[in-house]
């Protein structure tokens, strides 16, 4: 397995965050409904550091989207959030409309509702990473960041439809500016907490909490339970991890160690959050053997795909993880998904 030195691996984040990032998948998908299941809540005497709001009319409740009945198919692309061309282009590259679209966006700047609005009218429920590259963990956590907080819930509430918050993804890699050398994992866990707290004051329960690894591995050796917020405190575990020169080279060394390990915790669904195959020889049985492995995987609801050739530092050429990278590659992925049942459409 070849690693990635992680300046290659913190570029990919700052790329993604550059080209707003999308992740799509909306197919044949009819809303499933469970009147029993709650919004996530926050622990006693969790802190919340904003005042309660009094909406006028309630948000988009988001219950029967926590477990979907059947598995979503994502893509992560350039693009703003409200620009539809990239889930439309990967929706007849891969033979299903995305149902997931995910986007990257830097701490401190507003949430955008019409934007998202455009997107979920589309039908893809759009999936926000929120990377607080300029706001130190500690800073959060103390309420020296509440007043944009506090306007960003009232702002997402305000948009009326569902959204996933993946607050600073990869949180166990050291390539990042929250990850090991830059905040440990209490740090993370009180800032999450936090924003969660926030949220719910302002009752913007419009949201879908998802808690995003990096795989572990020789680059990530950091254990992922002392990150973990707890069950209260999100709704779907993801997972981030890629075929080809950086991270794996199949399903059962890629995934399953980190699933093995997340199951000791947490019994939450999970996400395949952000995955690739590389252009390569082996790309055809990679894409057959990552929708196997989901598919497999109890609890699995889906997978983004990383729809991008993107050039890292220190590399010749770059690497193509689109899923239309060959004739025979857009095949598979159009064949795979289908057996293994990858597309639900969420609708509006």
């Amino acid at each position: 397995m070849i690693r990635t030195a992680p300046a290659a691996r913190g570029s990919r984040l700052r790329t993604h965050r550059a080209a707003a990032l999308a992740v799509a998948v909306p197919l044949l998908l009819t809303a499933c409904s469970s009147p029993g299941d709650t919004a996530a809540v926050p622990a006693s005497g969790a802190a919340s550091a904003a005042p309660t709001a009094s909406p006028s009319a309630p948000p988009y409740d988001v219950s029967a989207l926590r477990k979907p009945g059947g598995r979503l198919f994502g893509v992560a692309s350039d693009g703003a959030v409200g620009d539809l061309a990239p889930v439309n282009a990967f929706g007849a590259k891969a033979g299903h409309q995305p149902d997931i679209r995910e986007y990257y966006q830097e701490w401190g700047d507003d949430f955008d509702p019409a934007g998202n609005a455009k997107l979920w009218g589309n039908g893809q429920v759009p999936m926000l990473s929120w990377v607080p590259e300029q706001a130190p963990l500690a800073r959060i956590t103390s309420g020296g960041e509440d007043a944009y907080l506090t306007r960003f819930a009232q702002q997402v509430r305000s948009y009326r439809g569902p959204l996933v918050i993946s607050f600073a993804p990869e949180m166990n890699g050291g390539w990042t500016a929250w990850g090991p050398g830059h905040a440990t994992a209490a740090d993370f866990v009180s800032a999450w907490r936090h924003i969660h707290d926030v949220f719910r004051a302002q009752a913007t329960t419009n949201v879908i909490w998802v808690w995003t690894p990096h795989v572990s591995d020789s680059g990530t050796p950091a254990a992922l339970r002392p990150y973990y917020p707890g069950d209260d405190y999100l709704d779907w575990v993801g997972l981030i991890g890629y075929y080809g020169p950086q991270d794996g080279s199949d399903y059962r060394t890629l995934f399953t160690p980190t699933i093995r390990s997340v199951r000791s915790f947490s019994a939450k669904p999970l996400l395949i959050a952000e995955t690739g195959v590389a252009e390569g020889p082996r790309k055809v049985a990679q894409i057959d053997d990552l929708f196997a492995g989901a598919a497999a995987s109890d609890g699995m609801v889906g997978l983004v795909w990383y729809d991008l050739s993107r050039q890292w530092p220190g590399s010749k050429q770059p690497t193509d993880w689109r899923v239309d990278s060959s004739p025979a590659a857009a095949a598979e992925v159009v064949k795979a998904a289908a057996a293994q049942k990858f597309g639900f459409r969420v609708a509006p």
